[in-house]
């Protein structure tokens, strides 16, 4: 498969009023086309915040920089504002955590829809309608009629995340970008939104960067996953690698705390204790040091690189430096 996202070194500082904080410091990510990559990880550890600073959609007191950045052939870095601005929405779409403050109460889902078909499509009012009833009719939203007229509080939560599903997929983006798509729904819907997200990817020929903290999510739509912690990657893998052979103790505690398969089965969640880093004052070493049941000295010294551990499969944890290896055994 041919490359469509490349991105090495994603740096972002927060230069607030009491200092820096280094939410992403030194992400390295791939996406192929038509691949569906899972980035995963507890609040704060960055995610959502390297998604964003891909799609500059952060306030002015964020400093980026990356040592690359290329989507589709385009070099982002060199883009000004404006012409980011044809690629954000149209070649690159999102769907946002929380539709109920990502869409405009202001404004009918009809021109919310239409609005980035006549922007990046150049369609007349009626094309953009005739088309902003197909997107509502494939996110399996019924009387599509009726809701263009609508306004975002007369739609239910599921209802919503629907529609900001549609606006996202309008202009048949390469690349989607959808950040908690199922946050604050319950389970059936949950189910549905995830379905008819597959359901779009296959017929579009989407890739997709699917940001959440729920594995049994990441389990069920995704072909590889990416652990954040502290801003920055702690492994990599296929699905298979991070859930039947984690290579960091952060990927076993994540995969310990969750419940099971539904089986039955009464086996007892382990929190991770502790809290994460103060990324104002990031720590020197590993940032999963301090919470670390393996943690050793040289741990808090030092970072450690990311270390293949199988074809695609990589892990920042010291416990796979040849030297400790050899100790171990």
């Amino acid at each position: 498969m041919q490359r469509l996202l490349d991105i090495e070194n994603l740096r972002t500082t927060f230069d607030i009023h009491v200092g820096k904080v280094q939410a992403v410091r030194g992400v390295n990510l791939h996406v192929d086309e038509g691949e569906t990559v899972g980035v995963v990880g507890e609040s704060g550890c960055g995610k959502s915040v390297s998604m964003l600073s891909v799609l500059h959609l952060l306030p002015d007191y964020a400093k980026i920089s990356a040592d690359k950045m290329i989507f589709d052939g385009t070099d982002l870095t060199r883009l000004t504002p404006k012409m980011f601005r044809k690629i954000s929405g149209d070649q690159i779409g999102m769907i946002f955590q929380d539709p109920m403050t990502s869409l405009n109460p202001l404004y009918t889902i009809g021109n919310q829809l239409m609005e980035p078909l006549r922007q990046h499509q150049r369609m007349k009012r009626a094309a953009a309608r005739a088309r902003a009833l197909e997107m509502l009719r494939l996110v399996g939203i019924n009387e599509p009629e009726k809701r263009l007229k609508q306004y975002p509080h007369e739609l239910s939560g599921g209802m919503r995340q629907r529609v900001m599903i549609a606006i996202a997929m309008c202009c048949t983006p390469k690349l989607l970008i959808a950040d908690e798509p199922t946050t604050a729904l319950d389970v059936t819907i949950q189910a549905q939104i995830m379905e008819l997200m597959a359901e779009l990817k296959d017929r579009f020929s989407t890739a997709t960067i699917l940001i959440t903290h729920d594995l049994g999510v990441i389990a069920s739509v995704c072909s590889r996953v990416m652990v954040m912690y502290g801003g920055k990657i702690m492994e990599e893998g296929s699905v298979e690698d991070i859930f039947y052979a984690p290579g960091h103790p952060y990927t076993e505690g994540l995969l310990r705390s969750v419940p099971g398969d539904g089986s039955g089965s009464r086996e007892k969640l382990i929190p991770i204790p502790g809290s994460p880093p103060d990324l104002m004052n990031p720590p020197v070493g590993c940032p999963f040091a301090a919470r670390c049941p393996k943690a050793m000295r040289i741990c808090s010294m030092a970072p450690a690189e990311l270390t293949e551990l199988g074809p695609n499969h990589r892990a920042a944890c010291w416990l796979h430096h040849p030297q400790v290896k050899s100790m171990q055994n």
